[in-house]
């Protein structure tokens, strides 16, 4: 997997302001069971990681904290806390790893640039895209409704209660990395955006528009298990060029493609301990991911029994992320 270009400084649209003062933290340890082999414990100490709260994220944490624990003897403390707000815990120790980052170079600028209380571990292997989605139903029924100079002519049919009589733009979570409220204003959109508030929101969103024949269009992304489950219709955004959204304010132009990566405590890392090790190494594809991802959210398996059958399922993958640690 290539390493991803350097990009301009980007901060969110609705960015949640938390002073830094104000990090807290809900943690809980891993339900993954304490027999392992390996490294024991305490050579490999605690990691406090991060849990962001999209399926995905999920995933990557299940399979990590299942090698750390069962593998090498590792202690894995999950911590649910927003994408953003989790970069605060780096200085105080209380996060140590962010698994799956999307971009946020502004972070990047002021906790690894700035005050060097965080350092990149490498890309996750996955690559992330962003972007604005119909349900598969009105790709067939709406063909001419491809592009964002579409949508203006169809205003009306996305109207909703709370939309203000525009046409609505649903997004996820306020804290997910998104521009587009700025979109809409810089494309000269009839559009309001209204937060759904989660990933699942969304995602029932899309279902019940399948389901019910309504309209419906919303920011989601890739990689995601939900494309197995209905082909959604992407709505072509101006092409994205480098540095046009270097000024959040003034975007007009598609999101960057991500290559995802891996955040973790500088000196988190300086201890070299087997959890750092297999940090390093945690790679896998978009398909591993939607995989183990699908397990949780379709079949209704715990995370760990998720990580445990993928574990199971590709030793060669696994040996590869534990190379050199047993």
């Amino acid at each position: 997997m290539h390493h991803a270009p350097k990009r301009p400084v980007r901060t969110l649209a609705a960015l949640v302001v938390v002073s830094a003062g104000a990090l807290t933290l809900a943690g809980c340890g891993s339900s993954l069971n304490d027999t392992a082999g390996g490294s024991d414990s305490a050579a490999c100490g605690t990691t406090n990681l991060a849990m962001n709260n999209w399926v995905g994220y999920t995933a990557d944490a299940a399979v990590y904290t299942y090698l750390a624990e069962n593998e090498l003897g590792c202690t894995v403390t999950q911590k649910t806390v927003s994408s953003e707000v989790a970069w605060q815990g780096f200085g105080s120790g209380e996060i140590d790893v962010v698994l799956e980052n999307w971009g946020h170079e502004a972070l990047k600028e002021k906790y690894i640039e700035g005050d060097k209380t965080a350092v990149e571990v490498g890309p996750t292997g996955n690559d992330g895209i962003i972007g604005w989605y119909i349900p598969e139903w009105m790709t067939t029924e709406y063909p001419d409704l491809k592009t964002w100079e579409d949508l203006n002519k169809y205003a009306d049919l996305f109207a909703t209660s709370e939309s203000g009589g525009k046409g609505q733009l649903l997004d996820g979570d306020p804290s997910y990395v998104t521009n587009d409220e700025a979109l809409v204003t810089n494309l000269g959109l009839n559009y309001q955006v209204v937060y759904a508030g989660s990933e699942a929101a969304l995602i029932e969103a899309f279902r019940s528009a399948e389901a019910n024949r309504t309209p419906l269009l919303a920011y989601f992304y890739e990689p995601h298990w939900f494309f197995t489950e209905q082909k959604l219709g992407h709505i072509t955004l101006p092409e994205y060029t480098e540095g046009c959204d270097a000024v959040p304010e003034q975007v007009a132009c598609d999101y960057p493609p991500y290559v995802l990566d891996k955040i973790a405590s500088s000196t988190w890392v300086e201890k070299d301990t087997p959890a750092v090790k297999l940090l390093q190494n945690f790679t896998w594809t978009n398909d591993d991911q939607n995989t183990v991802a699908a397990y949780i959210a379709k079949d209704n398996m715990s995370p760990e029994d998720a990580a445990k059958k993928w574990v199971d399922d590709n030793p060669d993958k696994v040996s590869a992320m534990l190379e050199g640690l047993e």
